[in-house]
């Protein structure tokens, strides 16, 4: 039996990729306000602004490769079960390798009728106002926004029960419920922490390791050690 590697990946996973972090210091997404194209509110009030916010997110995912960081997570399958537990929509750690990949947040490639919660559509390109689903609803981003539930949080909390490590990186630990997966670990299961600019943890009973770097500066040190 491999030993069972669970690992949490945000915005800064895929820093290195070259995909900006999900928000600057001054609260803005791509110079835009995050309520104005990640809430639902948004949405009813300018449905062509969202569409084109992430069309234009989903074109760049052609143009961006995996870094280092993608790669040793999906080399590391050679020796170890890897479950990959991401907030990122984009599709990153599928290019690298990585087989078990469960996406909290939704993704970019995916979309969904505007009432079809359960739906999910494989769609690479833009979408336009006026595409709709088998039942004439407008198709919107298969995306988790501000305000609506994140339904994959059941699926990764047993996921997190059964970790013999855990590998959290480059997430500020500010978005919940994402954030509190990590206290499902059991308390003797290590915890790594990548980050450059890392949060403060106070309250986890496990060994804990930070590592104030890049994902691929953080994952090396962290592959040689497990190998």
């Amino acid at each position: 039996m491999k030993k069972k590697i669970v690992v949490l990946t945000g915005a800064g996973m895929s820093a290195e990729s070259g995909i900006n972090t999900f928000r600057d210091s001054n609260g803005l997404w791509e110079n835009h306000d995050i309520m104005e194209v990640a809430s639902p509110e948004g949405w009813r009030k300018n449905p062509a602004l969202v569409i084109d916010f992430y069309n234009k997110r989903r074109a760049q995912l052609k143009e961006v490769k995996p870094n280092r960081g993608h790669e040793i997570l999906a080399e590391l399958e050679k020796d170890f079960d890897v479950q990959i537990i991401t907030q990122n929509v984009d599709n990153l750690h599928e290019k690298a390798g990585s087989t078990k990949i469960l996406h909290l947040h939704g993704e970019l490639v995916k979309v969904r009728g505007e009432f079809s919660e359960n739906e999910s559509i494989y769609w690479e390109n833009d979408i336009s106002i006026g595409d709709v689903n088998e039942n004439a609803e407008q198709l919107r981003p298969d995306i988790v926004w501000f305000g609506e539930a994140v339904p994959a949080i059941d699926e990764a909390i047993p996921m997190m029960k059964q970790a013999n490590i855990v590998i959290i990186i480059g997430t500020s630990l500010q978005v919940y419920p994402a954030a509190g997966l990590m206290h499902y670990a059991k308390s003797y299961v290590p915890v790594y922490y990548i980050d450059p600019k890392p949060a403060s943890i106070y309250d986890l009973p496990n060994p804990l390791e930070v590592l104030k770097m890049s994902a691929s500066e953080g994952l090396s040190k962290i592959q040689n050690q497990l190998q």
